[in-house]
């Protein structure tokens, strides 16, 4: 299955860390768009800056998207504007159903008629933390942002290559399970979890967890690993 039509409308990198709310080296958060492509791997956008190693980055969050409508929901809400890179993300989509988008779906962003380009998994919801709220200077930010349901996506980057803002995005795999990035956001139900759990076991389901939200899974469900 392939469903076209969305487009990558910005890409944001932070080369630099700014002091952040946390006893770290400082945060990544303040990404900004960048012009030209940039090449994204196994751990993210080449040259992209990332403070906090324990809580961000890594494979299964190589990579966070956020929506163009999302944005314009916040910027209406907030009266102020949120232009690409304000919420830390790398990726800023269009046309795309981020939050939507199945735990495990995939997507190509760029080549031509799904092949081609820069594949990437969709792994988990943004969870907001501390230095978001720092970043943004909302009152009560954190329980906002988890109330308005829109956190975006953590991407697994499976195959990479270089993006560039209004690269195509084809969304070439969802496993069919129905739990969407909305559905675990702000946190993972145990009922969630266990039907995560059994679309992973399910030979006829197209699907396999990543580490991180295997674990996340597991704890849910208070499950050890076979």
């Amino acid at each position: 299955m392939t469903s076209p039509g969305g487009l990558l409308s910005a890409v944001c990198v932070a080369y630099a860390l700014r002091p952040g709310p946390k006893h770290t080296d400082g945060t990544g958060i303040d990404k900004l768009p960048v012009t030209g492509p940039v090449e994204a791997g196994p751990l993210g956008l080449a040259g992209d800056r990332i403070g906090d190693l324990a809580s961000h980055g890594g494979p299964e969050q190589a990579v966070y998207a956020y929506a163009d409508e999302d944005a314009d929901w916040w910027a209406e809400r907030l009266q102020r504007e949120v232009p690409p890179g304000l919420f830390g993300e790398n990726l800023r989509t269009a046309r795309v159903d981020v939050n939507g988008a199945e735990i495990g779906e995939r997507w190509r962003i760029g080549g031509a008629d799904g092949v081609g380009g820069v594949l990437v998994q969709v792994t988990a919801p943004r969870i907001p933390c501390v230095t978001f709220a720092d970043r943004m200077g909302e009152p009560h930010w954190v329980k906002r942002f988890a109330q308005g349901r829109r956190p975006g996506a953590y991407l697994a980057v499976l195959e990479g290559g270089p993006l560039a803002a209004g690269d195509p995005i084809t969304v070439v795999h969802r496993p069919g399970h129905g739990v969407t990035v909305a559905d675990i956001f702000p946190g993972l139900p145990a009922d969630m979890a266990r039907h995560l759990l059994d679309a992973n076991a399910d030979p006829d389901v197209p699907f396999t967890l990543l580490p991180k939200m295997l674990d996340w899974c597991l704890n849910q469900t208070n499950l050890s690993p076979s």
